[in-house]
């Protein structure tokens, strides 16, 4: 018996020997570095998910950061960030603690207005939530952001956060009463109270800048190619290598990603990133159309968070056995912001089929019925998004519907039916386009 054993493990030794002989040293190395940049894609993508978002600010606006970059109208196809709500008004602050120390954003208290606002990293991990269902309640407050290494004692009078990044950035929706054009100039308003100033200028704030993205082709959907490793490689220049992550530095370097080197692959890397970068999103692809655990057991809805994701997010990673980057990489391959307590100022919920299981076609027909009396405080909302982009479909004068729109349309029972496709039933307004859609409500 042991002979025999000793036998198969001998003939399993001499294949897997000449199998290895078989590839060329180039064609190795070729494998190598393809698997490699696979996985730096899927581990990396909500650091580049949030540098592109950065760099569309930078390059199309003229904000900067440590400033209020917003929208003065409910986003529209221009903006093509991921999965956004066309039903608030958008004020992003992009903040950067390297040289400007620790930086304060100053949120206004909950009075003619509210903010559903989140705060987090360049690794998109929340540090806090604020306006009513964050840490001020509505209150309003200060938020202190303090750099990696912060050695001082936070000021008192502050909501201090301690950051793994220098940079990172807030998201923050001023809520909606209505799309009429006060409402709509109300929230503005609102939002426009927000200030942003470094700590080290407190006792005389300089007057924070605001610049309108409103219409601005804004395109920060995940670029599958090249593109997303010199977005990574931007992200390994600024910022410190966090202990978690420290197994990436060796895998990236054989990318040609090393700290303090420029980036600078030839033709045949290049071409080996694009293949790679290819391949990570039909990894991530097929991980979408398996779907995320349904709200209950026969729902087609889901919530877009994986359990552990959400775990693992919420406690800063600080779970010992989860580090969950393939949930992660999915969650931001289709959407932005972490948020540290999921489920109160908002709750998603993503369909990417009908009730009968088929993907939905923009070339066909829907209905989505709301019940009545939706247990929500200020308003519901669906919106179509595009498959795959996931922004919104391009060239659609209007993505969503929600129950603050007026012209939105009750039935008897108090409940409302949303009708999504490329020609509206009689009397509706609601037009598509020929793309595949999801939907998020």
């Amino acid at each position: 018996m042991l002979k025999t054993i000793l036998t198969v493990l001998s003939l399993l030794a001499a294949i897997c020997t000449a199998t290895a002989q078989g590839i060329a040293p180039g064609e190795s190395q070729r494998r190598a570095i393809e698997r490699r940049a696979v996985e730096a894609v899927i581990w990396g993508m909500p650091a580049v998910n949030y540098d592109l978002m950065l760099q569309e600010m930078l390059s199309k606006t003229a904000g900067k950061v440590n400033q209020v970059t917003y929208w003065s109208r409910p986003v529209n196809w221009h903006n093509q960030t991921l999965t956004p709500n066309p039903d608030a008004i958008y004020f992003m602050v992009f903040f950067d603690t390297k040289e400007a120390g620790p930086i304060v954003i100053n949120v206004p208290p909950a009075e003619g207005g509210s903010f559903a606002a989140n705060i987090d990293t360049v690794w998109q991990m929340p540090l806090e939530d604020a306006g009513p269902y964050g840490a001020d309640k509505g209150a309003g407050g200060k938020y202190l952001i303090l750099p990696p290494g912060y050695q001082g004692e936070a000021p008192d009078g502050y909501i201090a956060v301690q950051s793994e990044t220098f940079g990172g950035y807030a998201l923050l929706r001023s809520n909606l009463a209505s799309h009429r054009d006060a409402d709509i100039e109300k929230a503005v308003a609102y939002g426009k109270r927000l200030k942003v100033y470094p700590l080290s200028q407190e006792a005389s704030p300089p007057e924070t800048i605001y610049t309108d993205a409103n219409n601005v082709l804004y395109d920060s959907t995940i670029a599958y190619d090249v593109r997303f490793f010199e977005s990574l490689d931007r992200i390994v220049q600024s910022e410190p290598w966090l202990t978690r992550d420290k197994a990436m530095i060796d895998q990236l370097k054989s990318l040609g990603i090393e700290k303090g080197k420029p980036f600078a692959p030839d033709a045949e890397t290049t071409a080996v990133l694009n293949n790679a970068a290819t391949e990570a999103r039909a990894f991530l692809d097929h991980m979408y159309e398996v779907g995320y655990p349904p709200f209950f057991p026969t729902a087609h809805w889901a919530v877009p968070a994986f359990p552990d994701l959400v775990k693992a997010g919420s406690s800063g990673y600080a779970e010992p056995d989860i580090y969950p980057v393939d949930y992660r990489a999915l969650t931001y391959s289709m959407g932005y912001i972490g948020i540290k307590r999921l489920g109160t100022a908002q709750t998603y919920l993503i369909a990417n089929k009908d009730r009968d299981g088929e993907a939905f076609a923009g070339s066909r027909s829907y209905r989505l019925h709301v019940p009545a009396n939706v247990p929500v405080e200020l308003y519901w909302s669906v919106t179509v998004y595009d498959r795959q982009t996931h922004a919104l479909v391009k060239n659609t004068d209007r993505a969503s519907r929600a129950s603050n729109a007026a012209e939105v349309q009750m039935n008897p029972d108090g409940s409302t039916d949303i009708f999504f496709g490329p020609k509206p039933p009689e009397g509706k307004e609601f037009e598509l386009g020929a793309h595949r859609p999801a939907a998020r409500l």
